[in-house]
């Protein structure tokens, strides 16, 4: 589902719009930005930290597997991250800023690495075989269905009641 948001289009060039992307929503969110939509959900800067999660846990999966034969690539539980990493207190600035700075990290990886070492893969304890083009491919997705659920989560919480809950 994630490769399949990405469709024909350059990972690349979806990852480095993020960030922008990511800057507006957080804006237009305003005072709704810590507002859940539902008891289980998350609010927009829970959303926006666990894009960060998943952009620190790419940089170390992406360099094990460039710089390694075949690296196990452990699983984690998003839930349990955003409940215990606190993104609903955080500021949203220095979510961003981290997030910024290890995009461009990983943008800069990506266009100085060759063909062959974007087949080379680690092995994800879940999913698999992954390589370096796939798990760059799927964070694209993932960063255009988490800008969705953003947009989705500020249209259920615009007509309630406000509370961080």
């Amino acid at each position: 589902m994630l490769i399949d948001l990405v469709g024909h289009d350059d990972p690349a060039l979806v990852q480095a719009a993020t960030s922008g992307s990511l800057r507006h929503v957080i804006v237009e969110a305003g005072d709704l930005l810590r507002t859940r939509p539902a008891p289980g959900e998350w609010s927009v800067i829970e959303l926006l930290g666990h894009m960060l999660d998943a952009e620190i846990v790419s940089s170390g999966r992406y360099r094990w597997v460039l710089a390694e034969d075949q690296p196990p690539l452990t699983p984690y539980d998003q839930d349990l991250w955003v409940a215990a990493l606190g993104y609903n207190d955080a500021d949203p600035m220095d979510l961003l800023e981290t997030f910024d700075a290890l995009r461009a990290a990983n943008l800069a990886l990506w266009r100085r690495s060759t063909p062959e070492q974007r087949l080379r893969a680690g092995m994800h304890g879940e999913r698999g075989p992954e390589s370096f083009d796939l798990m760059f491919r799927l964070l694209a997705g993932h960063s255009r269905f988490h800008l969705d659920q953003m947009h989705r989560t500020l249209d259920a919480v615009r007509d309630r009641p406000r509370s961080s809950e």
